[in-house]
């Protein structure tokens, strides 16, 4: 798996993030899944994927952060 992360470029993970981690822009669908999240409303198996599908760019690039920043240090 950290291999997978390892061979990821920034430029795509940032790409990622701007475009599926937050699509729709106006308000960001990621935004409403983890309010209806916290709200208790996230119920349907659709839900829960929408919110894996949205999220995953933003675990990925993070993964790769804390990667790199222990890779550095």
């Amino acid at each position: 798996m950290f291999a997978f992360i390892d061979a990821l470029g920034w430029p795509l993970l940032i790409i990622l993030c701007l475009t599926l981690g937050l699509a729709p822009f106006s308000p960001p669908h990621l935004w409403e899944k983890l309010t209806m999240l916290a709200q208790g409303r996230l119920v349907r198996p659709l839900d829960w994927f929408d919110l894996f599908l949205h999220a995953a760019p933003w675990l990925l690039l993070t993964a790769k952060f804390f990667r790199t920043l222990n890779a550095d240090g």
